[in-house]
């Protein structure tokens, strides 16, 4: 409901196996078979798959070496982002002819809220309908559409009739709706909270609608409070334009286990510095730095520190990557995976970014080299320029 007690419009928004589809857009000689895009090599993962190689088993996230087990005969394609990017923009264009509220959840997926581009559009049904014409007719791809009361409800609603489906939920249609689907559906219930659930007998979302709250709370918390809300369709979340960015980072997955420190600290050159290019390019600085670590056994660990000051700048965050590193066990134990981020962003003070009063030469003489180096990067590319260290790799 909105502040006049009027139920809300919302539209969820979700392209079809969106990075597939524009391979397919691109070369109509894949259209028809089982495209995977992801990692190219072998210990990489899917990063999206077309709805002929979902047959096999094949989803996201899933490690490339599974999907080609699944699938020996699929296109294995590495991802283009700049031109999944570039068709994104066109995309999200569309959107923001029906209204300002979109707010993105993914380069291919958003909420839209509709609620007041009623008079000058029609009903949110019509709405959809529109923009889904208008997608396919500007860039020849699909996209399915969810239109509900809620955010919750609506993105459900997208995913019901896949691909190319529209999907009306109606504000007194909701509990009927929602009541036959099973409780995985539910967002925040995974395998364990599933099992959880079916030992209380609770399978559906009408059975945990029907569930008291309070033995709910007793074996989830807060949570089982929320998720008895969304059972009923109940979602007072506001469709939010522009979302704050949370972190920043980079990570990579290799061929070969790491198995020495010096290995291992020069992987964190490599990452820190495009961590550190990716926050100039957005004009932000970060204050903690996150270390993530994934060991040959797919365990998974963090380390962070948070810095007296932000920065945005390549070796003092490697530096302080090196130092969370010696906080875990990379010399006893084989490593898959490293990444780095930074979160508590802010903008930067282009203003008083090389002020005569900085008391610090250095970080002028830092700031001003790494001016230069985004430069020479944006136009030569990523590895136009590499510490000495990584030459090598």
């Amino acid at each position: 409901m909105d502040k006049q007690g009027q139920s809300k419009h919302i539209i969820h928004l979700d392209m079809d196996a969106f990075y597939p589809s524009v391979e397919v857009l691109d070369n109509s000689a894949l259209k028809g078979k089982p495209v995977i895009v992801g990692g190219s090599k072998e210990r990489g993962v899917v990063s999206s798959a077309s709805y002929e190689a979902r047959k096999f088993g094949i989803h996201s996230a899933q490690p490339i070496a599974k999907a080609k087990r699944l699938c020996p005969d699929g296109i294995f394609l590495p991802v283009r982002m700049s031109r999944y990017q570039e068709v994104s923009k066109q995309v999200f264009e569309i959107f923001h002819r029906f209204t300002s509220l979109v707010e993105p959840l993914s380069i291919d997926e958003a909420f839209l809220d509709v609620t007041g581009s009623i008079r000058l559009f029609g009903q949110p049904e019509h709405i959809a309908k529109k923009i889904k014409q208008m997608i396919f007719l500007e860039t020849g791809l699909t996209i399915s559409a969810g239109v509900a009361p809620s955010k919750f409800v609506a993105k459900i609603a997208s995913d019901f009739d896949k691909p190319d489906g529209l999907t009306v939920v109606h504000p007194d249609g909701v509990k009927d709706f929602l009541d036959p689907l099973p409780v995985k559906k539910m967002w925040g219930v995974g395998k364990m909270s599933q099992q959880r659930l079916s030992l209380l007998n609770i399978h559906t979302f009408q059975d945990l609608r029907q569930t008291p709250v309070e033995i709910l709370e007793k074996n989830f918390g807060k949570q089982g409070a929320k998720i008895h809300l969304l059972a009923m369709g109940i979602d007072e979340r506001e469709v939010i334009p522009e979302h704050d960015v949370k972190s920043i980072g980079h990570e990579q997955t290799f061929s070969q286990d790491i198995i020495s420190l010096d290995w291992a600290e020069k992987e964190l050159l490599a990452l820190g510095n495009k961590v550190a290019r990716r926050m100039r390019h957005k004009g932000l600085k970060g204050k903690t730095v996150t270390l993530k670590v994934k060991y040959s056994n797919f365990v998974q660990i963090t380390r962070s520190e948070t810095l007296p000051k932000s920065t945005d700048d390549g070796s003092e965050i490697y530096s302080v990557a090196c130092d969370l590193l010696k906080k875990t066990e990379a010399t006893k134990k084989p490593i898959r995976l490293l990444g780095i981020s930074l979160s508590h962003l802010s903008f930067l003070d282009t203003g008083t970014q090389l002020s005569l009063f900085d008391q610090d030469p250095s970080s002028q003489k830092r700031r001003r080299l790494n001016t230069v180096l985004d430069s020479v990067s944006e136009k030569f590319g990523d590895e136009s320029v590499l510490p000495g260290t990584l030459l090598n790799d």
